[in-house]
């Protein structure tokens, strides 16, 4: 399909939110706490909300998100999405969800894209599974979840979208991938001991690279798996300036995304058009 021209609102401002959870094993209290916090930031203008990766589960076990698992189009969290993104008349980012992969085992880890009238209109499955084993932290996310294997832009009437998932902001390739984009997602659940030592260093440079605005929601707080999320979500501007930050807890972070700033950055500093290599 070849995509549309990029079409933005005539303000050329545009409110966004990222919502930080710290998720429980249970779907339904996910949900309400999802729906509490959609509200607030809606209620605050954001045309644009995105929730953070696993926003409707972190179980006791890897395994419980296999249970959980959805056809895509059908199930209670993508409903809940359509329902909010079209009662709130926003764009709507739902983090990730647990969706079928062609292994009974397994389950790709979806970022769901939904328009004004709670229709999806992308998906992006993460496709760099975390892995770590350091001291008594031990992570394979490639026993529960299938990769996936397509850069994802989405159109929307403020422009652009690169959608990402949590470890992949490592590779900066995959934002290359992107091409020019105005807004890069990257909804996450980084644990406490990467994130103090690399989150905003990695949000902020994929913003600066790629001269553009970064929204990184992010799972933060304590959970039922004893695993501990770095939170710290965060809007970064494309100088690299945060707008807006969330240390710990349930909540949500808020700024306004300035298109003509951004292209006048661009023209200023025209690293994207000075690239030589190609993006691989």
């Amino acid at each position: 399909m070849t995509p549309k021209k990029s079409t933005k609102q005539a303000s050329n401002i545009i409110k966004v939110a990222g919502i930080q959870m710290a998720s429980s094993p249970s779907i339904s209290a996910n949900l309400i706490e999802a729906e509490r916090l959609i509200h607030l930031a809606a209620d605050e203008g954001a045309q644009i909300i995105v929730l953070p990766e696993y926003f409707c589960l972190m179980g006791k076990h890897e395994t419980d998100k296999v249970k959980a698992r959805e056809e895509e189009g059908s199930g209670p969290v993508q409903r809940f999405l359509s329902k909010m993104a079209k009662k709130h008349k926003i764009i709507l980012i739902g983090g990730t969800v647990p969706l079928v992969s062609s292994s009974p085992n397994k389950v790709r880890n979806s970022c769901l894209v939904y328009d004004e009238k709670g229709k999806q209109i992308a998906r992006y499955d993460k496709i760099h599974l975390f892995g770590l084993d350091l001291g008594a932290e031990h992570y394979h996310e490639e026993n529960t979840i299938e990769p996936g294997n397509q850069v994802v832009v989405v159109e929307t009437p403020y422009g652009k979208i690169g959608l990402s998932t949590c470890y992949d902001l490592r590779f900066p390739e995959l934002y290359r991938a992107m091409g020019e984009v105005d807004i890069i997602v990257v909804p996450s659940a980084f644990t406490e001991t990467t994130g103090k030592a690399h989150w905003e260093t990695l949000v902020r440079a994929r913003a600066i690279e790629n001269l553009c605005y970064v929204i990184a929601p992010a799972q933060g707080g304590y959970h039922r798996s004893g695993r501990e999320t770095h939170g710290n979500s965060m809007i970064v501007d494309p100088w690299g300036v945060i707008l807006d930050r969330l240390p710990r807890g349930s909540g949500i972070v808020t700024a306004g995304v300035n298109t003509h700033y951004e292209d006048s950055l661009r023209k200023s500093l025209p690293a994207l058009k000075h690239k030589t290599i190609k993006a691989i």
